[in-house]
């Protein structure tokens, strides 16, 4: 598939996700900032509703052996929000400020509205937990490489709320850009 670009509230970090404060307190100003902003829209003027797209993660290390080792702690990570076109960047600020006014979040300035433009990408649904999200991987990877070559960073959507629910049911769109 070719990923059009896109616009997405980002913050990088970096640090096994499963443990790292910053990646809670990413996660947490990203939502946060994207439900203030979709509010703000909706309580205007215009009354436009629409719904917060799901948590996105860009990962990668700048040595790949940590992967296959499960070194967390030297994972890299962009997660992300996208934002439909009608959010601006003013919107963005503004939303930033009443979040910050009523939550003071440490990661509020870590923010950033960005287009990010993918292109040509194989993708795959994985159910279950994270874990065992390998086998699905190297699935992706291998179809890649059957027609050319991997490329950018590795990419996850995740459609379900960890929170809640069965790890064996959790759904995650796997996706790898391709050259």
């Amino acid at each position: 598939m070719d990923v059009p670009p896109l616009r997405f509230l980002m913050i990088d970090g970096e640090g096994d996700p499963n443990t790292s404060p910053a990646y809670v307190q990413a996660v947490e100003a990203l939502f946060s900032v994207s439900y203030t902003a979709k509010f703000m829209l909706k309580k205007g003027a215009d009354a436009i509703d629409y719904a917060v797209m799901p948590l996105e993660g860009l990962w990668w290390a700048d040595d790949l052996s940590s992967f296959i080792s499960n070194d967390r702690t030297q994972w890299k990570w962009t997660m992300m929000i996208n934002q439909p076109d009608l959010v601006e960047e003013s919107l963005v600020h503004a939303a930033i400020e009443q979040v910050r006014t009523k939550k003071g979040l440490p990661a509020l300035d870590a923010l950033r509205l960005e287009t990010f433009h993918e292109g040509r990408c194989a993708q795959v649904l994985h159910v279950g937990p994270f874990s065992e999200e390998g086998p699905t991987i190297a699935r992706v990877h291998a179809f890649i490489e059957e027609r050319g070559a991997l490329a950018g960073k590795h990419h996850e959507i995740y459609l379900s709320d960890i929170r809640r629910g069965d790890p064996s049911r959790w759904k995650t769109i796997i996706r790898q850009p391709m050259a």
